[in-house]
């Protein structure tokens, strides 16, 4: 009620103080937005990642989010290496544990047969044997896997899908780094460690009999320093093989780049990987532990029985398939969104992305050629 106005009677317009259009009330201007800074518009997201620096969740998801994009070609290559990997073991562990079996059965018969130092003899070739049958066919199968994996996930960043036959035909001419880096890793950890027992062998042999404590905390203190080593080295060249399959470079070259990627960020990536291994190594064990659990009880209260060595063998090697089949593709998966993640961080790499991407999304479908924007030439910052 305007101020003089009696009560009952009707509001009295404004008049106009001059000429022009009359309105019946003053104009008012229109509120002012509030105080602060809008939130920053959510990161473009195309595929199995933001296309931003990546947080531990980012990661972690994203690589959840590669193998349920693409299970067939992910799980099935993964299944079928990690069971390559796995028979070698479970044979022999399933011999061995059938000699400990008739062991445990007949232990007189056992300890005084004529071929007991024979079969000892056996039973330590089945095992390692297996063993070492094992190592081998993982340096070939594991390094083809991370290559396809690899490739696989540089398309599913764009929200691409890629067939395993389609990301082999892009992965074998790469084949040779891939193993270079392989074979230059096994050399950087083997050789330290040669060195290392060699010595502990020849101190052992020249100290006397009451010193078996100075050997036992040299050996502790060697293997403190073998790990730290270990670590340091494995981060270093974590990006190496996706360097390979990524930029299309050497072996060497690749390894390079690799250290180059991770200096500023070193404590962060070693973090993360531990973290990885920690967290794929406890599913990994809830999966396998169950079957490895039931092969071992099958092979040493059946022994003798060749159904029972069978079925041992196959629960070993299905205890050894469902634990690998997870480890290989989410190792390879965080290798591969870490490397993403330092270049963005370094080289302003997400720029790169998300102008690609938004070209994509105009076009309505993901080229192969994005394959190519992983080479360095376009960074924004090489």
């Amino acid at each position: 009620m305007p101020y003089g106005q009696p009560y009952g009677e009707p509001l009295q317009q404004h008049q106009p103080l001059g000429p022009g259009p009359q309105t019946p009330y003053p104009p008012y201007p229109h509120p002012q937005p509030g105080y602060g800074y809008a939130p920053p518009p959510p990161a473009l997201r195309p595929g199995i990642i933001p296309l931003r620096p990546l947080g531990l969740g980012d990661i972690l998801d994203g690589t959840i989010k590669l193998i349920r994009s693409n299970p067939k070609a992910v799980l099935g290559l993964s299944a079928v290496a990690a069971l390559l990997a796995s028979v070698p073991v479970a044979i022999g562990q399933a011999f061995v544990l059938d000699m400990m079996g008739g062991a445990l059965a007949d232990p007189e018969t056992a300890y005084t047969s004529a071929d007991d130092g024979l079969t000892s003899v056996y039973g330590v070739a089945a095992q390692y044997g297996g063993m070492l049958v094992s190592y081998l066919v993982q340096f070939v199968v594991v390094t083809l896997l991370t290559g396809v994996l690899t490739r696989i996930l540089g398309r599913a960043v764009f929200g691409g899908t890629i067939t395993a036959g389609e990301a082999w035909q892009l992965v074998k001419g790469r084949v040779p780094a891939l193993f270079g880096v392989v074979a230059l890793m096994a050399v950087i950890m083997l050789v330290p460690l040669v060195v290392m027992v060699l010595l502990i062998v020849v101190i052992a042999m020249n100290v006397s009999s009451g010193a078996a404590g100075v050997v036992l905390g040299l050996t502790f203190l060697f293997m403190i320093a073998y790990l730290a080593y270990y670590l340091f080295f494995t981060t270093r060249f974590a990006f190496a093989s996706p360097i390979v399959v990524l930029e299309g470079r050497g072996a060497i070259e690749a390894m390079r780049r690799s250290w180059h990627l991770v200096t500023g960020d070193f404590w962060r990536v070693l973090g993360i990987l531990l973290l990885t291994s920690l967290l794929v190594g406890l599913v990994a064990g809830v999966l396998s532990v169950p079957f490895t659990l039931a092969g071992t009880l099958f092979g040493m209260f059946g022994a003798g029985s060749v159904a029972t060595t069978v079925v041992s063998t196959v629960l070993i090697a299905l205890g050894g398939t469902l634990g690998s089949m997870l480890t290989y593709p989410f190792q390879a998966g965080v290798a591969g969104l870490l490397y993403a993640d330092r270049r963005m961080r370094s080289e302003a790499f997400d720029l790169v992305l998300q102008t690609a991407a938004i070209e994509q999304q105009r076009q309505g479908w993901v080229h192969s050629s994005a394959d190519e924007l992983w080479h360095p030439s376009n960074s924004a910052r090489p």
